[in-house]
């Protein structure tokens, strides 16, 4: 069975976004942008709530600027073509390989999960990301923690979910002092 898995970067005080709506202090470097291109081609299909999707829509006509150096090209590459879920009750169409949700989260991942393929399923968006670990669905967790403090905004974790217990399965830090931390859920 494919697993789930919840990734962003995120400050040390728990944030994917800060207080004013802002997340330019998560733009990552060249070590950490190889790493999520790496990452990303483990994947099968991304699922992305409405705000995440709008915001990665940028990469739909990026590669018409011919100023692009070569990874920004490769993210694209590999971005692009990869299937993509939008969970949304306000958007009515969507743009290159991806479809609007039929079902809730959790039908969808049951779909996914169902139908064959080596590749994960990979879950952004911090509501998304909450409605799904509130079902249990969410296997693993991984974060790229920056070095800052941004004081509030919209977490990592919901604040509401309930307990769940954790394996500890990878570390690594980056030399630009990033660190990344992969957690199993436990069953």
């Amino acid at each position: 069975m494919r697993s789930v898995t919840y990734s962003m970067n995120v400050s040390l005080d728990g944030y994917i976004v800060g207080p004013d709506g802002d997340f330019d202090w998560s733009a990552p470097d060249d070590e950490v942008f190889r790493f999520w291109i790496d990452e990303t081609r483990k994947l099968d299909v991304h699922l992305l709530g409405r705000r995440l999707y709008e915001t990665m829509l940028y990469w739909e006509t990026a590669a018409q600027d011919p100023t692009l150096d070569a990874p920004t090209r490769e993210w694209i590459e590999i971005w692009n073509p990869l299937p993509k879920v939008v969970f949304s009750t306000t958007l009515s169409t969507v743009q290159g390989n991806a479809r609007l949700a039929s079902g809730s989260v959790a039908e969808e991942i049951e779909r996914l999960r169902a139908e064959p393929g080596e590749g994960g399923i990979a879950i952004g968006g911090a509501t998304l990301a909450a409605e799904a670990a509130a079902s249990g669905l969410i296997d693993e967790y991984q974060a790229v923690v920056y070095p800052v403090l941004v004081g509030g905004g919209i977490p990592f974790f919901p604040r509401a979910e309930r307990r769940v217990d954790l394996e500890l399965v990878e570390t690594r830090t980056f030399s630009s002092k990033f660190a990344y931390l992969r957690y199993r859920v436990t069953r």
